[in-house]
């Protein structure tokens, strides 16, 4: 089934972020809502920052402000308090590219608001690990159930089964399977 999602997608051509705080705001920016509009919501979140989204700058802006932009009321709490993470250096991006997944995840989902999701997307378009498997995710299980034939959409350990042949290169696949679903997202 993936052979026939990678030939008619074509070559793989993930597109990566910087490892930074900024990228881990976009990401929750981007939880459970569709790409375009969260892409609109993180822009007006940028114009608020100057064009420069920093813990400083974030938590220079009120909490109204970022309301304004778009934000839920969630999503601003969970925004401020990992910038207050950063800040403090509770979080700290430049050791994250060396630890293994299981101790990023660890570290990332102690921050209110970011969940194992957040730090599989992170894992993927900024860490560039190759091997992720986000089971979580409903596009890579509407994917998995178009793919399949499935009458519902699969749950995490069928996923996991499923997977099994796809490593060590699970970001591969679930880049292919979002394709399957959306041939021209910014993936």
């Amino acid at each position: 089934m993936l052979a026939g999602i990678i030939g008619r997608v074509g070559d793989y051509r993930i597109q990566f972020r910087e490892p930074g705080f900024e990228t881990l705001v976009k990401s929750i920016v981007y939880q459970q809502l569709s790409g375009r509009v969260a892409n609109v919501i993180f822009g007006r979140l940028a114009s608020a920052c100057a064009g420069k989204i920093t813990p400083e700058n974030i938590l220079k802006l009120r909490p109204a402000r970022m309301r304004a932009a778009g934000l839920s009321g969630q999503k601003t709490k969970y925004i401020r308090d990992l910038a207050r993470h950063t800040r403090d250096g509770k979080v700290r991006f430049e050791e994250l590219p060396e630890l293994p997944d299981e101790e990023v995840i660890a570290r990332l989902t102690a921050v209110k608001g970011i969940g194992v999701w957040t730090v599989h997307m992170f894992l993927i378009f900024a860490l560039r690990r190759h091997d992720v498997l986000p089971t979580g995710d409903l596009g890579i299980r509407n994917a998995i159930r178009k793919a399949y034939s499935l009458e519902e959409p699969p749950l995490p350990a069928d996923i996991e089964r499923l997977a099994a042949s796809w490593k060590p290169f699970c970001t591969v696949a679930s880049w292919y399977l979002w394709r399957s679903l959306e041939p021209n997202a910014n993936l």
